[in-house]
């Protein structure tokens, strides 16, 4: 068997599930190892990793206080093979921190399995407290979130913009309502390789239906550089939401976006 061909729809899942959640560790001689620690509810992801994966590995447990629970069990799969470890830098996985170096493969590989296993690793799925269908992930990475936005835009028609937020810096991309159920829809498939409860949220999630007392959803309105630029050239807000026919908020966020240098300046 061929170790990570990225061509084969679960090998680019499990490579983009390991980008988000493994670990690459170098020790001397050439030795280390790749771990996954997950949920031990998940634990079957890491069995099917294992058939996959054509080099000896282990799973074990573990029981450790966190944060969130005195007795929290975990799973953890190991690889030492240094052959593995090659073919995984070789592919984009570093050694060591890697959360804002990881970039999408720069080989072939099946597109939406792959964001499904960042999705898994790193994001959500599901419904918000209002019952509305999402998903959503959290990245540092550049490049990843861009390419998920990139991704919808020309797969689903879904347009998507995003940037770092103030307070740890991370991208935080939401897809909601008919958004969010049709790309729950497209990457969790029947039969395709995901966590369990993240498949069923998914299901649930692209199931849904705007219900009748919803209104419609509003038309998106793209923004022109004569609307920029009178944004840029309003006093405040208020007289640029008011002569624009915007909201203050859209308003807002849009002339940060100008002044932060993450969108081409009017001519």
């Amino acid at each position: 068997m061929t170790f990570m061909d990225l061509e084969d729809p679960r090998h680019a899942y499990m490579f983009g599930f390991l980008q988000a959640d493994g670990h690459m560790h170098a020790d001397t001689r050439q030795r280390g190892s790749l771990t996954v620690e997950i949920s031990h509810r998940d634990i079957g992801l890491l069995q099917a990793f294992q058939e996959l994966c054509p080099y000896n590995s282990t799973i074990r447990v573990r029981t450790r206080t966190t944060n969130f629970s005195e007795n929290h069990r975990s799973a953890i799969w190991s690889v030492y093979a240094q052959e593995a470890r090659d073919r995984l830098v070789e592919l984009g996985l570093p050694y060591g921190k890697k959360s804002t170096r990881i970039t999408p493969p720069r080989v072939p590989f099946s597109r939406r399995d792959y964001l499904r296993g960042i999705i898994d690793a790193d994001g959500a799925v599901g419904f918000t407290a209002q019952q509305l269908p999402f998903v959503s992930l959290s990245t540092t990475s550049t490049a990843i979130a861009t390419y998920l936005c990139h991704y919808t835009k020309l797969t689903l028609g879904i347009p998507k913009t995003t940037s770092r937020n103030v307070r740890d810096r991370a991208y935080n991309i939401m897809y909601m309502r008919e958004n969010g159920a049709a790309l729950a829809d497209h990457l969790y498939y029947p039969g395709c390789l995901a966590l369990e409860r993240k498949r069923q949220a998914a299901t649930e999630a692209a199931a849904w239906v705007r219900p009748a007392h919803m209104g419609p959803p509003r038309p998106r309105r793209s923004w022109t550089q004569l609307e920029d630029r009178i944004l840029l050239d309003a006093p405040s807000l208020a007289q640029a939401a008011e002569q624009l026919g915007r909201s203050q908020s859209s308003c807002q966020v849009r002339r940060w976006r100008l002044r932060q240098g993450q969108l081409p300046l009017p001519r």
